[in-house]
């Protein structure tokens, strides 16, 4: 029995009737390198079995603490049924991209059964209208609750449904499985109300040490959150969200997103993906005349390396507000912005203690993070018209850099959809995968009504940089002509670009395609 961490029980407390924190991985799979050419659902399902052990949550679910005395437990799931968990769809005809992103966005925004653990797998055919996609393509949906899966920390449900190989070894027949009996809840009670007492007590430590390290940066830390929120820019994306999602993604290279970092000195890939959102924000703010004089900005994860000098310790994970420069129409400058305050914020983190502010949130009693996380929902519908925490989130799902493999079929997409809240209307959800980087906008239905739109945006911003860092080459008709061509540090034009005037939402050859 194992119980769940404040990090995980918070994700849980905050889930609303109209926001929940789903988190979705898409993955779409080339099946002409499996045995025989076709993957059928039962050899999906079967697979699916054999690994359910490597992962012990797969088939556990949470029973709560009479009164949330104290965070919620894993318990064996008695009556675990794998066929409930993963299902078997395909698109309507024509089944293109666009139906796929309403499928996605459906699935994803409906609740988990907390009765049951708390995942679902969806295998999706009849993506034969996909541009660029061999025929008899078919997808897959993991999605799980955040409570149960650190997403930041690695997509374990990725690696572990997937080979290195096309063939992989011959796995061995999965080892009979006998549920544990759940706790009574008797000693549930009486032990939650020990934890409780003994964590208010262990809080008092890293509160102080916490308050002695952060002292010389306490004063501009409440100056710039607490004392002037009129000076945060509001938009849309910073009101209540309706129980309905909107999904949307293109594809890069690592290579051009390296290529884009060497415009500024010692900016990272990290800082160009920023600088890309930052861009792809202000173009679909200024098309609808929305765009703030002020920067948006964006909570993002920032990595760093532990200390010691121990080269084999997971990076430390914290988050931090970045402005994203979409008060800047050249991209140059919009980056270098960027790389400005991510480099001193990785100095500020190392100075305060992520680990230590990691504790602190650990060691908060279990009744104070229910009652936070209810309160939340009502909260942040108010914050976010007064004082937003930030514009937008962009968070990173780290994939593998090999190929991967299911049950012989190539992976050749991978993507994640994001859970959004009240307040914060909009996420990007970055991921990598075998070289290639997707960036994917998830909001609500009714604060980005056309996703299409802003996924196109996503791709304009990123082709601003890549003329940048490319060398200037005078078009001979321009120079012929005494026209001088656009700078590639110029403003955005105000009206729609010619891509998205010729999109077509419902067709095949639509430029919405994952692959554009």
């Amino acid at each position: 029995m194992r119980q769940l961490s404040a990090h995980d029980a918070s994700f849980l407390y905050s889930d609303t009737t109209h926001s929940n924190a789903n988190v979705t991985l898409i993955h779409i799979y080339n099946q002409s390198t499996a045995p025989g050419g076709k993957v059928r659902f039962k050899s999906i399902l079967a697979h699916i079995e054999s690994r359910l052990e490597r992962l012990p949550v797969f088939r556990q679910k949470l029973r709560r603490v009479p009164l949330d005395l104290d965070f919620p437990y894993w318990v064996d799931d008695e009556n675990f049924d794998l066929e409930y968990h993963v299902r078997h769809i395909a698109l309507p005809k024509p089944g293109d991209w666009r139906q796929f992103c309403i499928q996605i966005s459906r699935i994803h925004a409906r609740a988990l059964d907390l009765s049951r653990p708390l995942w679902e797998i969806y295998v999706i055919e009849g993506l034969d209208s996909f541009l660029d996609l061999p025929h008899g393509s078919f997808a897959l949906l993991a999605k799980t609750h955040h409570a149960a899966i650190d997403v930041e920390s690695g997509s374990e449900i990725t690696m572990l449904l997937h080979d290195l190989e096309a063939v992989p070894a011959e796995a061995e027949p999965p080892a009979p499985w006998f549920p544990d009996s759940p706790p009574a809840r008797f000693s549930m009670v009486t032990r939650g109300a020990a934890n409780s007492l003994a964590a208010t007590l262990k809080l008092a430590g890293p509160l102080g040490r916490v308050a002695r390290r952060l002292a010389p940066v306490a004063l501009k830390v409440a100056s710039e959150w607490l004392l002037q929120p009129g000076h945060m820019p509001v938009t849309r994306f910073n009101s209540a969200v309706s129980p309905h999602r909107v999904f949307e993604t293109r594809r890069f290279t690592l290579e051009e997103f390296r290529k884009i970092r060497g415009l500024v000195e010692g900016a990272t890939v990290n800082d160009a993906v920023l600088a890309v959102c930052g861009g792809a924000l202000r173009r679909y703010l200024e098309r609808h005349g929305e765009l703030p004089e002020a920067s948006l900005t964006a909570m993002a994860p920032i990595y760093l390396r532990p200390t010691g000098g121990d080269a084999s310790a997971r990076p430390e994970l914290t988050w931090v507000r970045v402005q994203l420069g979409t008060d800047l129409a050249g991209p140059v400058q919009r980056l270098a912005k960027v790389r400005e305050q991510t480099g001193s914020h990785e100095l500020m983190a190392r100075a305060v203690g992520a680990r230590e502010l990691t504790d602190l949130g650990l060691h908060a009693p279990a009744a104070t993070l229910a009652l936070s996380g209810k309160l939340m929902g009502r909260a942040m519908s108010g914050i976010g018209r007064l004082a937003p925490l930030a514009s937008c989130t962009i968070t990173n799902v780290p994939g593998p850099s090999v190929p991967l493999y299911l049950c012989g079929a190539r992976m050749t997409y991978f993507s994640a959809v994001m859970p959004i809240a009240d307040g914060m209307g909009l996420v990007f959800a970055v991921t990598s995968y075998n070289g290639q980087v997707v960036i994917s906008p998830t909001s609500c239905r009714e604060l980005m009504p056309d996703p299409e739109v802003f996924a196109q945006c996503v791709r304009d911003s990123f082709q601003d940089y890549l003329r940048a860092a490319s060398p200037r080459r005078r078009p001979p008709a321009a120079a012929k002509a005494g026209r001088t061509p656009e700078g590639p540090t110029g403003p955005a034009a105000p009206g729609p670009t010619r891509a998205c005037r010729r999109a077509s939402p419902g067709g095949t050859r639509s430029p919405t395609s994952p692959l554009a």
